[in-house]
């Protein structure tokens, strides 16, 4: 009954995570639009497979891999060791990036539209070395005590950049790609690790050296994936047609040839085992990363191995219906509504559309929740979790809309993304040291496993039905800007709280 209770529990959140979207899209298709959207049924299911999908994976990881994970972040730091922390950082880093459903919807989305040149596993493997390559030296830094407002500016300038070298195909992609590192799976891994640290070692302060962890996650990634792509579309000829595209045609024609019933429902079986194989390929680097440390180092047996088990294959299924309904569900979606509101008389509304997005998903997204929840206690009243909350909703909805707006006139995204975090590298100067790390990690965790899709979705689609604009260069980005302001908000907030309560205390 318990297990039951929590699902339901978990299927409640993953719903709320989902309504905002579907209350915003729905006023809009009411009031402004107007009019049914084609294949509205199979949307809603769509939807609906993403909810239990969601739920089912979150469930998973609660009963499977969070455990198993803090059964050895204890056992590395009752220990001592800092070569196996951060060889355990890696692994941790890289097996949960490599997983991440909202990276694999992005990379995916990424390899279709470059006809093949971006190859999805060879950009998921890079995002996923630099993120655990990043949580290696997070740890250290914690260790060290050492501030994160060097790490940042530099990093940042490092970024910029690259930035200005890069092809403009890239960039947008560049910086999603960071974006989306930090997610369902990642979050609570890597902002458990780093706060837990900062707990257990004598002198570091959890709010100051406790975040950051996250904010690395987000930044290095965005700087590797832009030297991919000067590589792939500077250096290297465009590829032919993959093999297994040619494959997955072949049989798509064969199914649609298919006119008996048992030869289809086979058909369709092959298929789900089919998928179902490729996210266990997905899910693997996990298993085989916790299986190594605990019986390799740790050497002890995995603690209620049979609810591990459970968990992991809840992870997997949970896994297969989030792919299953966002190609249901929420990529239509996206490219609908892009192409209804820009057939309107007036963008007002395409504006319009993309604040209230951002906003809405951004004050339901749990990981942000539970980040603001860590934060206030941390600070010890300095901060209020409603209030960080706000700011970076604000900040979300900011960042998209005049992403939009790039897309709409057809601005190139270097002067954007460069003028963006030239600001924020100025306001991390500025800012109160003690904000720093958390403001980082607020713009990594702003965009959920839900509002990924749906806001990719909708750039593409803008970028589709707009003459002149080209989708791989046009279409990312949106989750660039969605990450970049909500930074710049909480910096903004915290100077000006600080300058309130200087100018209160002397007129005292």
């Amino acid at each position: 009954m318990n297990h039951l209770h929590d699902f339901w529990h978990t299927l409640k959140h993953s719903f709320n995570n989902l309504l905002p979207i579907v209350v915003v899209v729905g006023v809009f298709q009411a009031l402004v639009i107007r009019q049914v959207p084609e294949g509205l049924v199979s949307m809603l299911a769509g939807l609906l497979i993403v909810v239990f999908g969601v739920a089912i994976f979150l469930r998973g990881l609660e009963l499977g891999i969070f455990p198993v994970g803090k059964n050895l972040s204890n056992a590395f730091a009752r220990k001592g060791s800092l070569s196996l922390l951060m060889a355990f950082g890696f692994c941790l880093g890289f097996s949960a990036v490599v997983a991440e459903p909202a990276l694999i919807a992005v990379a995916s989305q990424a390899e279709m539209i470059s006809a093949g040149r971006i190859d999805a596993l060879i950009l998921r493997l890079l995002v996923a070395f630099s993120v655990g390559v990043v949580v290696a030296l997070g740890v250290l830094r914690i260790l060290l005590g050492q501030s994160l407002h060097w790490y940042m500016i530099a990093g940042y300038l490092l970024v910029v950049s690259v930035t200005f070298f890069a092809p403009e195909e890239i960039v947008g992609l560049a910086y999603d790609s960071g974006g989306v590192t930090t997610n369902i799976v990642t979050v609570p891994l890597i902002a458990a690790l780093g706060i837990g640290l900062a707990v257990s070692i004598k002198g570091r302060n959890p709010l100051l050296h406790g975040f950051g962890l996250v904010a690395l996650a987000v930044m290095v990634p965005m700087i590797v994936v832009q030297l991919y792509g000067i590589v792939v579309f500077t250096l290297l000829p465009a590829p032919a047609e993959p093999v297994v595209a040619a494959a997955e045609q072949l049989l798509a024609g064969a199914g649609e040839q298919a006119q008996h019933w048992l030869v289809t429902l086979l058909y369709g079986l092959v298929g789900m085992l089919g998928d179902l194989l490729r996210m266990l390929i997905d899910v693997l680097p996990i298993i085989v990363v916790i299986v190594f440390f605990q019986y390799g180092v740790i050497r002890k047996a995995i603690p209620y191995l049979r609810r591990t088990v459970l968990g992991f294959a809840m992870v997997l299924i949970g896994l297969y219906a989030f792919v299953v309904g966002l190609k249901l569900g929420l990529f239509p979606v996206g490219r609908s509504m892009a192409e209804q509101l820009i057939g309107l008389d007036t963008l007002l509304f395409v504006y319009l559309f993309a604040f209230c997005i951002g906003f809405a998903t951004t004050m339901a997204e749990p990981a942000l929740i539970a980040i603001g929840e860590q934060a206030e206690e941390a600070a010890n009243g300095k901060l209020r979790g409603n209030h960080i909350r706000l700011l970076v909703a604000l900040g979300v909805a900011i960042g998209i809309t005049i992403g939009v707006h790039r897309i709409i006139t057809g601005d190139s995204i270097h002067y954007y993304i460069m003028g963006g975090y030239a600001l924020v590298i100025v306001l991390t100067l500025l800012a109160p040291k003690f904000i720093v790390p958390l403001a980082f990690d607020l713009g990594g965790v702003t965009t959920s496993e839900v509002t990924v899709p749906l806001v990719t979705a909708l750039g593409i689609g803008l970028a589709t039905h707009i003459e002149g604009r080209s989708v791989l260069m046009d279409g990312f980005g949106l989750i660039a800007f969605a990450s970049i302001f909500p930074i710049i908000t909480v910096m903004l907030y915290a100077i000006a709280s600080e300058l309130l309560y200087r100018l209160k205390g002397a007129e005292a």
